[in-house]
């Protein structure tokens, strides 16, 4: 789907569900993401089929697994989901813990912000993470979003700071 000089970004399959499990276990996912109950590789194959899968078929886009080039090597999820709350789609990712600070995801945040705004046709796009995650919002100031908005969390206690790289606000 998408190449860059290091990744190459494309749909998740079944056969990522070793991947999927890991990533959706790992701690950082755990922590500022959530956990979505995946304790069994037949988990991940069900979040698969009906998150990721669903979401290519039903919105034509989704998150994308990121990999290494020539490595067939996994190392992340970024691409774009639609929350109810916000006018746009806002972009998530999430990489393993080994492959963090390296420039991999900030690499394929680039190349899935500019496929979304050329290729898909989105004007605005959000950003969201908690006033702990600095490192997410290091990466969104990068990708050229900005702070717009603090609101609590529709499914957690606690507060989300919403970013956006449009002149619209989160309301």
């Amino acid at each position: 789907m998408l190449q860059t000089s290091r990744l190459l970004i494309e749909h998740a399959t079944i056969e990522d569900r070793e991947f999927i499990f890991e990533l959706l276990n790992s701690p950082n996912w755990l922590h500022y993401i959530g956990d979505r109950g995946i304790r069994t590789i037949e988990d991940a194959e069900y979040y698969i089929e009906h998150s990721l899968v669903e979401s290519y078929q039903n919105k034509g886009y989704g998150l994308y697994k990121v990999s290494l080039k020539g490595r067939d090597k996994p190392i992340g999820l970024c691409g774009f989901l639609k929350r109810d709350y916000l006018p746009s789609v806002d972009i998530g990712f999430a990489i393993l813990p080994e492959f963090e600070r390296q420039g991999y995801i900030t690499e394929a945040a680039k190349a899935v912000l500019t496929y979304g705004k050329t290729k898909l046709g989105f004007s605005t796009v959000f950003g969201i993470t908690s006033p702990d995650n600095t490192a997410s919002q290091h990466l969104l100031n990068k990708l050229g979003l900005r702070l717009v908005d603090r609101r609590a969390a529709t499914d957690q206690h606690k507060e989300l700071l919403i970013f956006s790289d449009g002149i619209s606000d989160s309301n």
